[in-house]
């Protein structure tokens, strides 16, 4: 039986290969260090990053524009 190309969400395949990552990392020793990696170099970077998660977080409240009601 073959493989299908496109699992659609919830990708099992997807799920295992973060989860194996994650368990990595966790076991790597090194969450810690990868924090302070990806923590922000500067306030300018930081408010960047805020305003980003701003604005994806007020899209998903936005009514579907496909979605028509009466």
């Amino acid at each position: 039986m073959s493989k299908p190309e496109n699992e659609g969400e919830g990708s099992r395949t997807a799920a295992r290969a973060y989860n194996k990552g994650v368990k990595e990392t966790v076991d790597s020793g090194k969450v810690e260090e990868k924090a302070r990696e990806a923590k922000p170099e500067s306030e300018q970077e930081k408010n960047k990053l805020r305003e980003a998660e701003q604005a994806g977080k007020a899209r998903a409240k936005e009514e579907d524009p496909a979605v028509k009601r009466d």
